[in-house]
């Protein structure tokens, strides 16, 4: 597996609230995670980045490679818990930790299954020849309407609602993850990003980039700058595995 990853202010913020961590756990096990935060001008970092080493701490701790893929699962939704009491009771400490929360997206490869767990609206995207999936749902208030046939999901793109996701990390004392199995071949991609890049990506233009661009190796780098080059309103990352 190669992977890579980048994080970016975009255009408009002087802070970064997207943090990201991408490690080895052996030769054959990859962990990637990438949380958005959310919260006042020091808050949303806190959070983001407490999440990503409370989670990957507890994923270290507790997972390892003879874990059937339901005890992995098991693995992914307790170090999720325990990052959202982390953030959470942190929150708790002072007014100016008051309402801070963070998104969380996060693949666990290793030989026996590729999980990815979500809480949030920060994605993860399987790319392949035959096209590009979506793998995780929104947590999000638009997301709700496109499932109700309220909008489509063109619509929910510029909805003024579009940013306002129903599950974080650390806004309340218990959150619910949800886990999915990948079914992935050698060559084929996936992509972690915060809504910085999804929003202004169509999935086909990212598809046409990751199998069809140039070298896998500045990829993340090339999506960066269409984002840059419509505006980048909102922090940007990114994190791309190929399974080798």
């Amino acid at each position: 597996m190669d992977v890579w990853g980048l994080t970016d202010p975009g255009n408009v913020r002087k802070q970064n609230q997207d943090a990201f961590h991408t490690e080895y756990l052996d030769e054959n096990c990859l962990l990637a995670v990438v949380c958005d935060g959310m919260g006042g001008a020091k808050s949303g970092n806190v959070a983001s980045s407490l999440a990503t080493e409370v989670f990957t701490e507890e994923v270290k701790r507790t997972f390892s490679p003879d874990k059937t893929p339901e005890e992995a699962e098991r693995v992914l939704r307790s170090a999720a818990t325990l990052a959202n009491i982390s953030v959470y009771e942190h929150s708790q400490l002072s007014e100016e930790f008051s309402g801070m929360g963070t998104t969380l997206v996060a693949c666990l490869i290793y030989p026996r299954a590729i999980l990815v767990v979500n809480i949030g609206d920060s994605r993860a995207y399987h790319f392949s020849p035959d096209g590009v999936e979506c793998v995780t749902t929104d947590h999000s208030v638009v997301e709700m309407m496109v499932r109700r046939g309220e909008l489509t999901p063109e619509e929910a793109k510029s909805h003024p609602s579009k940013n306002l996701i129903t599950r974080a990390v650390g806004t309340g004392a218990q959150v619910e993850a949800d886990v999915f199995r990948v079914k992935a071949d050698k060559g084929d991609c996936i992509l972690l990003c915060s809504d910085g890049l999804s929003n202004l990506m169509a999935d086909q233009e990212m598809l046409f980039e990751v199998v069809h661009g140039a070298k896998l190796d500045d990829c993340c780098q090339r999506l960066l700058e269409i984002a840059k080059d419509r505006g980048a309103p909102d922090n940007v990352t990114a994190v791309l595995i190929n399974l080798t």
